[in-house]
């Protein structure tokens, strides 16, 4: 298994961590990170993590089960994912500079650790809020995204996430496209839009 990927440049002034959704791997998301960071003048390492736990269908990882939901693990998969960050080279790249995109189950997980370390921002697409969450002020900005025909995560979940982080004044936007559980051209057209005007110099 593939633990982690990482596409960089010695030049590299920003770096796009990926966090896969359930069932899925490391590969998943490259495509993505490509597509969001081509032709940015500032260079981008682009790091894919893949998840610790062997999926129950015998293809693809998860980061703790979800069918059943087994929550209590949340806890201990949220600590080995931050050891796993801690051994990116930060000096080089600072949290400030470094985003986080998690889809799905990797989103919950990112909304997990936005509250755990102030990244330049996190983003969320067709994610959902763990039980108990409980976001805390002052930490990284976070952009909510869900597909308004997703049948696999409600749409009610981002919405929910969002409603919690507004309630708890932290910077945090909801985009909602038209789609199903999936990253669309009209997604990453929109994210990178984002990027451009927030993230880069």
């Amino acid at each position: 298994m593939t633990e982690l990927i990482s596409l960089n440049s010695e030049s590299a002034t920003n770096r796009l961590v990926l966090l896969h959704g359930w069932g899925a791997d490391a590969q998943d998301l490259l495509p993505v990170g490509n597509l969001l960071t081509e032709g940015f003048n500032d260079c981008f390492e682009i790091v894919s993590l893949s998840a610790p736990q062997p999926h129950p269908s015998g293809s693809g990882r998860q980061w703790y089960p979800l069918y059943p939901h087994e929550w209590d693990q949340v806890p201990n998969a949220l600590l080995d994912l931050e050891r796993r960050l801690n051994n990116l080279c930060f000096e080089q790249i600072p949290l400030n500079k470094t985003l986080l995109l998690g889809f799905s189950q990797g989103g919950a997980m990112a909304l997990e650790l936005a509250m755990r370390n102030k990244f330049g921002g996190v983003f969320a697409i067709s994610s959902y809020p763990h039980p108990e969450w409980k976001p805390c002020k002052n930490k990284s900005p976070i952009f909510l995204f869900h597909g308004t025909m997703d049948q696999v995560v409600p749409m009610a979940a981002s919405k929910r996430s969002l409603e919690i982080l507004l309630n708890n004044e932290i910077k945090s936007e909801l985009y909602l496209f038209e789609g199903g559980h999936e990253i669309n051209n009209d997604l990453i057209n929109h994210c990178r839009g984002i990027i451009e005007k927030h993230f880069l110099d």
